[in-house]
């Protein structure tokens, strides 16, 4: 597997202010390609704004954001995913009253009903139900989401991103508000994609998933990456110490 920088996601001085706030500040960052990257930082330090405008679900105000060597700054949601970046959210965005494997289909075509109705019907649900069965909740494709675990519902967001086979993979706090056992199935996941050749950008503050599964971390304070490297190289820095503790 290759791991080249630059030409996989970047950013150049990305700036998106609110009011008199800038939650993202002319923030120049570089993810390694093929490789698991973890974006930290203290609450409020632009890490969520930040994925929201590479995603395209915001815009920002200046600066760059390139994919694959072009620039899709300002692109619309859709037109983000169609480049080969998937995302979850920080909170579950999924449809309470739909069962979960209309959940996966709604995200393939907009309509469960137009789904059924497709030509393409039986493949799509075959493929649906096999990643349902790769994130361990294949047993729950009749229940309506509303009536699982906030961590199932975790994994039911993530085999949703996988319908589209992005080639980069970008997670808002996976682990948030997650059991230790669905975390661990979580982290078997993400390892076992990353070998598969997905690259993973992950905001995450659990400080024991960012340490034992990324390859390459970027700290984030004031909207601004003030480190990057190692999750060793990173934990070692003085300017981290000082933006998490203070010191």
């Amino acid at each position: 597997m290759t791991t080249t920088e630059v030409q996989n996601l970047s950013t150049t001085e990305l700036t998106k202010r609110f009011g008199g706030v800038t939650a993202v500040d002319t923030a120049t960052v570089k993810f390694r390609h093929g490789l698991i990257n973890a974006l930290i930082g203290p609450n409020g330090s632009g890490k969520t704004t930040f994925f929201n405008c590479v995603t395209g679900m915001i815009q920002p105000d200046s600066g760059t954001v390139s994919y694959r060597g072009k620039d899709i700054t300002g692109r619309t949601a859709d037109r983000v995913a169609g480049t080969g970046i998937g995302r979850s959210f920080q909170l579950c965005r999924t449809f309470p009253q739909m069962t979960v494997l209309e959940n996966m289909l709604v995200g393939v075509s907009g309509s469960t009903v137009a789904m059924m109705r497709s030509s393409k019907a039986k493949d799509v649900v075959e493929r649906a139900r096999g990643l349902l069965h790769r994130v361990g909740i294949d047993h729950l494709e009749h229940a309506e989401a509303r009536n699982i675990s906030y961590g199932q519902q975790k994994l039911l967001e993530l085999a949703g991103v996988l319908m589209s086979d992005p080639e980069t993979i970008m997670l808002d706090e996976p682990a948030g508000g997650v059991n230790p056992a669905l975390i661990e199935r979580i982290m078997t996941l993400i390892s076992e994609l990353n070998k598969e050749g997905k690259t993973f950008l992950i905001v995450e503050h659990n400080m024991d998933l960012v340490m034992t599964l990324s390859d390459h971390v970027i700290v984030f304070d004031r909207g601004q990456p003030i480190a990057t490297g190692t999750p060793q190289e990173v934990q070692a820095d003085p300017r981290v110490l000082e933006a998490y503790l203070g010191i």
